[in-house]
């Protein structure tokens, strides 16, 4: 039997929509492996979106890496995901569903989770060698080859495009 017109659109605009969040997946990952921490990473992923140049969204996730400046605690990937989300479809005082906005972001950490097993980075890097403190561990290949950080950094991204892209 052949495919709908509707149909045919809509599997089209699937593989877009697949082509798009791999394309992102691929900018976060990439940021990644220059140096940015996760949470940059993804905000810089989406910086053609967002309104603000690369420096602002630089400062804005400086904060945010190694689950908020090394606690280990929300992932930073997850964060920059939500900022970004923020940025596009957030609310403010006067305009925007702030209830509907915070259920998306718990469906898409929801989705994170699903995908990765957890939200929080200590969680994510167990079994993984980390120094202890607030100094950033030096950026070498030992570093890039023990790191999971950059799957993080692509899912995160990925998840966002693909909810981006739903809704436009």
């Amino acid at each position: 039997m052949p495919e709908s017109n509707d149909a045919a659109a809509k599997r089209a605009e699937c593989a877009e929509s697949k082509d798009a969040a791999t394309e992102r997946a691929e900018r976060a990952e990439s940021n990644f492996m220059r140096g940015c921490n996760c949470c940059q990473a993804v905000l810089l992923a989406f910086s053609d979106e967002l309104g603000m140049d690369e420096q602002t969204l630089m400062r804005l996730g400086s904060s945010f890496g190694a689950g908020m400046g090394r606690m280990r605690e929300v992932c930073g990937a997850v964060t920059g995901m939500l900022m970004a989300l923020g940025l596009r479809r957030g609310y403010t005082l006067d305009e925007g569903d702030k209830k509907a906005h915070y259920e998306k972001v718990r469906e898409l950490a929801g989705r994170f989770r699903s995908q990765n097993g957890s939200i929080i980075c200590r969680e994510l890097l167990e079994g993984v060698k980390v120094t202890e403190g607030g100094a950033p561990e030096e950026r070498t290949a030992e570093y890039y080859r023990k790191r999971p950080c950059k799957s993080y950094c692509a899912s995160a991204a990925a998840i966002l495009q693909k909810e981006l892209t739903k809704n436009e």
